[in-house]
């Protein structure tokens, strides 16, 4: 977020940035809803949130002065690679069609071979395959941050792609299209369910993630993204919520989402007390976390 600031004249350093965006230091996600909100809220400018993204997508905004910001998943290399799968964001900043490759700003891993260290201003070369690889183990999520007298040049971009209902249909398409010929692909699975939550359809949702499940999913998914929580919850599989929030809580206390659909559980399991403390733990994560809030005030004292 920091970096993509800097291209609009905006100099504000990430201690500052996660100052606001971060509940606290040990928070260990930061969603891209959450990440518009800070740039609508905090700056001058806009940003706006869309998923199922395309490669087409990336080089149109690009080209037309708006760096991008996008979610994927990424096995470290160097010395971190013991580390394992992580959640992580890149910002695009220039692409070449001729050799089918993008260049991206890395606040983690620099711009050379050696993680933390930088070898070019201009970025790190990444090609449109790789990119796209890891890009959708996050249903493609992007950011696009612009100036609000650019709305309309950023509306015409995305034309098709604004509507939320058409864009979380579009997704659940390409995700089944895509499944027909990686069928083993646990990512894509999980982006099914992710969709199909988005659109209300929580029964085959929690279908699609069992099977994502089932396949092998890492370990840290549920760092980021929570749509199993919504989709069990909203199927009344209530004791594999709570399995799942306890799982990814345990020895990592720091999710904020995790105590919230925890909570979620606890209350339509008829434990209202846990429940509270549950929802008072994931306010104290972050009290700007506005679900956990709602939640808390209209849970019976």
């Amino acid at each position: 977020m920091s970096m993509a600031l800097s291209y609009f004249g905006i100099y504000r350093p990430q201690a500052e940035t996660a100052r606001l965006l971060k509940g606290n230091p040990e928070d260990r996600n930061v969603s891209p809803d959450e990440m518009a909100a800070y740039v609508n809220a905090q700056t001058d400018l806009q940003a706006i949130f869309r998923a199922n993204g395309h490669l087409d997508d990336l080089r149109r905004l690009i080209s037309s002065g708006f760096p991008v910001i996008i979610e994927l998943g990424i096995n470290p290399p160097g010395e971190y690679r013991w580390m394992g799968w992580y959640g992580h964001y890149l910002l695009v900043v220039a692409y070449d069609e001729d050799k089918e490759q993008f260049w991206v700003y890395d606040s983690w891993f620099g711009t050379s071979e050696v993680p933390g260290e930088n070898a070019s201003r201009d970025g790190r070369e990444v090609s449109y395959a790789e990119l796209d690889r890891q890009w959708r183990q996050f249903n493609r999520n992007y950011i696009v941050l612009f100036r609000p007298e650019n709305g309309p040049t950023v509306n015409h971009l995305l034309a098709g792609q604004l509507d939320d209902e058409q864009m979380w249909r579009d997704a659940v398409t390409r995700a089944q299209t895509e499944l027909q010929t990686e069928p083993q692909d646990a990512f894509l699975w999980f982006n099914l369910g992710t969709s199909l939550t988005a659109v209300g359809d929580y029964e085959r949702a929690a279908a699609a993630f069992d099977q994502a499940r089932a396949i092998g999913l890492p370990w840290r998914m549920l760092w980021y993204q929570f749509g199993p929580y919504e989709a069990y919850y909203q199927v009344g599989r209530y004791q594999q919520v709570l399995l799942l929030t306890e799982t990814t809580l345990q020895n990592r206390p720091y999710f904020e989402e995790s105590f919230y659909y925890r909570a979620l559980a606890l209350a339509a399991s008829g434990q209202e007390n846990e429940a509270r403390r549950s929802l008072n733990q994931a306010v104290a994560l972050n009290a700007s976390f506005a679900p956990a809030v709602v939640a808390l005030q209209q849970l019976t004292p």
